[in-house]
């Protein structure tokens, strides 16, 4: 959390980003609101029940009021609020199955998510190490409220995006940011390293005319 909040790498500032880790069958450790990856330590991380919070995601008639009551019983045990962004984590553990999961704003990320080209993150792999890191494709996902009802717009689009390309590693929010989707801390950082670096090349890019694409045979 700390190395992705350094402020040399411009993945995130002030209290911006959360990360979060899996710690037992229905036990997920997320950064609380408020508190900065630059500066995280254990006192910054809350435990939430995965079972609960993807329970609220499920039900259609349950929305933020049910998340806030259930977030002020974790405030009263705790002393700590989570971040409105747990339900995102939640549904990438228990849908994607990943245990480690960083949820960053990089600029050069940014950048192209709050452009009309945003698409081309989600698009055919341009250089090897991009497929060997991120994988064939990753998610790009429209823009949506964080809190439940992005959860719910992500776990429904991972279902298509899984038959066709596999659970992603990646998610690309739309004029919000980035969730890198592991097994470990250590791949999520790569995960995100790799996204920033697709992200700068890509602005070049199209800085000088058309993305060329590695072909499918070659990914």
């Amino acid at each position: 959390s700390r190395t992705l909040g350094q402020p040399w790498r411009r993945f995130v500032i002030l209290a911006e980003g959360n990360s979060s880790q899996r710690v037992a069958e229905d036990q997920l450790v997320v950064k609380a609101t408020g508190r900065s990856l630059r500066d995280a330590s254990a006192k910054d991380f809350v435990v939430v029940s995965l079972r609960r919070l993807s329970e609220i995601v499920d039900d259609s008639e349950a929305g933020d009021a049910e998340v806030a009551r259930y977030f002020d019983e974790i405030e009263t045990e705790q002393g700590l609020r989570p971040s409105v962004e747990s339900l995102l984590h939640v549904v990438c553990v228990v849908d994607a199955g990943a245990t480690t999961v960083a949820h960053t704003h990089p600029e050069s990320v940014n950048a192209l998510l709050c452009s009309d080209r945003a698409e081309a993150l989600a698009g055919p792999p341009i250089f090897p190490d991009q497929v060997v890191v991120i994988g064939r494709r990753a998610l790009l996902v429209p823009y949506s409220d964080p809190g439940v009802v992005l959860a719910r717009e992500v776990r429904g689009r991972l279902v298509d995006h899984a038959h066709q390309w596999g659970v992603p590693r990646v998610i690309y929010l739309g004029n919000h940011g980035m969730v890198a989707l592991g097994s470990s801390a250590g791949q999520v950082l790569q995960l995100t390293e790799m996204a920033d670096k697709v992200s700068r090349v890509l602005t070049t890019t199209l800085s000088f005319g058309n993305v060329v694409p590695m072909t499918n045979e070659s990914t």
